[in-house]
């Protein structure tokens, strides 16, 4: 019987840490702790340190998570996952003391892991659903999305040298890739500077 640890953090912006402390703390080897940064609603199929790990288990195997939504928020993907699992014989178990399998019926399992699951994918059409309302709330209030582009001087020196020398916002645009209204708001944010 090996004991083997899965993390996963949804964005590049998490910290796997706390996972992977937790994971050692509950008995498992670094050697036997693997994980991916990735959204929990992803296919199994791009997580490449999950499908490692998963291969690698045999029957009477332990798997430690922090969360069942470690494995997968959605509810079919976590009822098919879990399931798969138990039927290779592999234990599950998670940090937070929802699930462990070495001490209870299968049936049990799957009546915990589906309302555990329903409960996952509930959390996660919540989030969706506030995150599109403060999206349209930040919007109506003139918010703009993406990442803000930064012009350094050189570029700005270049703007200012070729509307000096009478070409116009849309020339200037175009010559350097950069939108007119772009190339309008260094214009006019450089002279109110002067």
């Amino acid at each position: 019987m090996t004991v083997y640890g899965v993390w996963r953090c949804s964005t590049d912006h998490q910290d796997q840490e706390r996972q992977v402390l937790a994971l050692k703390e509950a008995g498992c080897l670094p050697e036997n702790i693997y994980g991916d940064k990735i959204t929990g609603v992803s296919d199994f199929s791009n997580r490449p340190e999950l499908k490692k790990c998963l291969a690698l288990m045999k029957a009477n195997d332990i798997l430690i998570i922090s969360e069942l939504s470690r494995l997968s928020r959605s509810f079919t993907g976590m009822i098919n996952e879990v399931s798969k699992l138990l039927e290779r014989g592999i234990h599950i178990k998670t940090l937070d003391k929802r699930l462990d399998t070495t001490a209870m019926p299968k049936e049990i399992t799957m009546l915990i892991v589906s309302i555990l699951g329903y409960a996952a994918s509930q959390e996660l059409s919540q989030l969706k659903s506030r995150t599109a309302e403060g999206r349209a709330v930040a919007l109506s209030r003139g918010v703009k999305f993406g990442k803000k582009r930064v012009y350094d001087k050189h570029v700005v020196a270049e703007i200012m040298d070729k509307r000096s020398k009478g070409h116009g916002y849309g020339q200037i645009g175009k010559a350097m890739g950069i939108a007119r209204g772009t190339v309008q708001k260094i214009v006019n944010r450089e002279k109110a500077l002067a």
